[in-house]
């Protein structure tokens, strides 16, 4: 298996942390009265932590990984790349120019390049990857772009979880409150999701100019679930 070197993008802080969203939640929420909260800090960081794991899974944070081969072998350990969504393209060898990307297999932590020649020493290769974002009370790697998005997921499932538990208990603000939740979550859930489908298709477009190969290397992939 090949060494890894790595060479990620740095973390740029923004500002922005899971306790500036978890306010603007509160704002869709409506639960503002910090002497009477209906949802709970936690409850609310639960809600965004899964809405930003979602995002994650069309718009991963992006990466460049530098990686070594070795003698006699096309494999190369991926196991380092942590919280790794996906990889999207794989320049080997690296330093060329114009770049040179490659074919590859992918099954569990390997990644086999799927190269005529195989590599006779050490080179350099560098790996084009997404990993989950990072959403915590000192950073947050989100796109500004996608911060309201997963806000809006994360009040939809507040609303929705909220319904849920109030419908099966009497007298909880009556039943034309927690239909409303009901109505109103399904509602943002369903913007939430079509939020995501955008982004998806935007990052397919970008990948496709980013990383081109005159013998359609990296976007012919084989991904094995692990």
């Amino acid at each position: 298996m090949a060494d890894i070197n790595l060479t990620t993008t740095a973390v740029t802080p923004t500002g922005i942390n899971i306790g500036t969203l978890r306010g603007r939640l509160r704002s869709e929420l409506h639960d503002e009265d910090a002497t009477n909260y209906r949802w709970t800090d936690a409850v609310l960081g639960r809600h965004l932590d899964r809405a930003a794991r979602e995002l994650s899974l069309v718009l991963p944070r992006e990466q460049k990984t530098a990686l070594s081969t070795t003698a006699g072998s096309r494999e190369v350990g991926v196991a380092g790349l942590s919280d790794r969504v996906r990889i999207e393209a794989v320049e080997y060898p690296a330093a060329k120019w114009p770049p040179s990307y490659v074919q590859f297999s992918l099954f569990e932590s390997t990644l086999t390049l799927l190269s005529a020649a195989t590599p006779a020493g050490v080179e350099t290769l560098n790996v084009f990857w997404g990993k989950l974002h990072t959403l915590d009370a000192s950073v947050s790697t989100l796109p500004a772009v996608a911060e309201d998005v997963v806000v809006t997921g994360a009040g939809a499932y507040a609303a929705l979880e909220w319904a849920s538990f109030a419908s099966n208990r009497a007298n909880v603000s009556g039943r034309a409150a927690f239909e409303s939740y009901q109505t109103w979550g399904e509602e943002r859930l369903k913007l939430f999701h079509e939020a995501l489908r955008r982004f998806g298709r935007e990052a397919r477009v970008r990948n496709t100019a980013l990383y081109p190969s005159e013998q359609a290397a990296s976007q012919s992939t084989v991904q094995w679930a692990g």
